[in-house]
């Protein structure tokens, strides 16, 4: 069992460094203040987590067409594809705004779309949704890694197992997003390049996995 949980481990670390995922992080965590990136990453891999999971169990006992499956994976690229034209829409329109102010002797950089500053609540939410709409598509892979453990029931260890595995890997990822947004967002010339180039890659990764 423990070598089980090591393979389901390496697994989510291997799942991690999946193109989609890391697109996924930076599209929502991209001009964030640390405290909101790491809070983000969490709410993924989370989401991610509990739907794997769910789904595991549900296959346990019932026959889900692989159509349905998919779904999950549709729905999570267009999302990414959409959140990537928006991200060029709002560069090529001159949406995104920057301010800096000093307090308690501390810099702070806001990063805002649109006319007026407004904080965005719901990105956390957001990204535990698409968290969990990737994890329907996961779920095939899940199951084959879980055949090393000969017919054993999937129990919530197992998926802790998993999500400490995604953790390292997005935990690490959101350091160097969060050393992105604090030392190369600090002008709008470089917000601008940064959110371009989030934005291409976010169509190319969402487009890419549409026409797969």
């Amino acid at each position: 069992m423990e070598i089980g949980l090591m393979i389901i481990f390496w697994y989510g670390i291997l799942h991690a460094f999946g193109p989609d995922h890391l697109t996924a992080i930076t599209d929502f965590s991209i001009g964030k203040d640390a405290k909101k990136t790491f809070m983000i990453v969490g709410a993924f891999a989370v989401g991610h987590g509990i739907m794997l999971f769910m789904f595991a169990k549900i296959l346990q006992y019932y026959t889900i067409p692989t159509e349905f499956m998919a779904y999950g994976d549709i729905i999570a690229s267009s999302v990414i594809l959409s959140i990537g034209l928006y991200l060029l829409y709002m560069v090529y329109a001159n949406k995104i705004h920057l301010k800096t102010h000093t307090h308690e002797n501390k810099k702070h950089v806001h990063i805002w779309f649109g006319n007026e500053h407004q904080h965005e609540s719901s990105t956390t939410t957001s990204a535990f949704g698409v968290g969990v709409l990737m994890g329907i598509g996961g779920v095939r892979g899940m199951l084959v890694t879980l055949g090393v453990l000969h017919g054993q029931t999937v129990d919530f260890t197992m998926i802790l197992a998993f999500i400490a595995g995604v953790m390292v890997v997005f935990f690490s990822f959101g350091l160097v997003i969060s050393w992105i947004n604090k030392d190369i967002l600090t002008n709008i010339k470089n917000v601008r390049r940064v959110f371009a180039a989030v934005g291409t890659v976010s169509v190319l990764v969402g487009g890419n996995m549409l026409l797969a």
